[in-house]
């Protein structure tokens, strides 16, 4: 077992919409990663969505550019949008965005990843989870580098952390001083120092969703939007800048 330590770890925060945001940001965060519908693991925000993040946030603001929920294997129009979208994140000046392309035998998809990195012009680009779908985590490393992303997100392949702690041990050393590794995948207070430790990652990355009621005084029982259950209808998930805080103590030792 590695015990190693990286001075001062870098902390992303993955949020849903301008309110969670402001809560990362309140809760310490270094940079944060803006989504919409994280119940579907995150998909592109509106462009609105962005304009008053980056407007309302000191911090780097990163955009998933993600078409839809599901795999990462996306058809030419959707493929097109990711495109279009990357440019218009660049012409109003976001720091970062987060994206991933594979190919159905479960590797990176190079050329169309190439094509994303040259949308995105200057923008820091991070591989998402998509890494986490592919078939060899040193095969997919070397293929990141070869298209130029900066970072990818990884759980080590699994589920959690914990539970990748040997795959993500293996992606950084393979990755080295290339490409950096961010470790996510069920962290919080109780274990972000240990993995932390264990991996020497420099950069975790992570949610602290809090559930919880609407503000809706009339509420109808006979409809739910888009299929969800009528409970889910009147709940709401935000971002705890009090577990923020707590989780980012813990990882710095603090």
């Amino acid at each position: 077992m590695s015990h190693l330590s990286v001075a001062r770890p870098l902390v992303e925060l993955c949020v849903e919409g301008v309110d969670g945001a402001i809560a990362a940001e309140a809760g310490g965060a270094d940079r944060v990663e803006l989504c919409a519908s994280l119940l579907e693991g995150g998909i592109t925000p509106g462009i609105g969505v962005v304009a008053r993040t980056l407007d309302r946030l000191s911090i780097p603001v990163h955009v998933i550019v993600r078409p839809r929920g599901g795999d990462f294997h996306y058809s030419e129009e959707e493929f097109a949008a990711m495109g279009e979208e990357l440019r218009a994140l660049a012409r109003m000046g976001v720091p970062g965005a987060v994206i991933g392309c594979l190919l159905p035998e479960g590797v990176i998809d190079e050329d169309r990843m190439a094509r994303l990195v040259e949308a995105a012009g200057p923008m820091s680009v991070t591989c998402h989870r998509a890494f986490d779908m592919t078939r060899d985590p040193e095969e997919a490393v070397e293929a990141l580098i070869r298209v130029g992303v900066a970072r990818v997100l990884t759980s080590g392949q699994r589920d959690s952390a914990a539970e990748g702690l040997p795959i993500l041990r293996r992606t950084i050393a393979a990755a080295g001083d290339r490409l950096v590794v961010m470790v996510c995948g069920g962290l919080d207070e109780t274990n972000i120092a240990r993995i932390a430790s264990e991996t020497g990652a420099a950069e975790f990355h992570f949610s602290a969703p809090s559930t919880g009621p609407s503000a809706m005084v009339y509420r109808n029982p006979h409809v739910g939007m888009g299929g969800t259950a009528l409970s889910r209808e009147y709940e709401l998930t935000v971002t705890d800048p009090e577990a923020v805080a707590r989780t980012i103590a813990a990882l710095r030792g603090a």
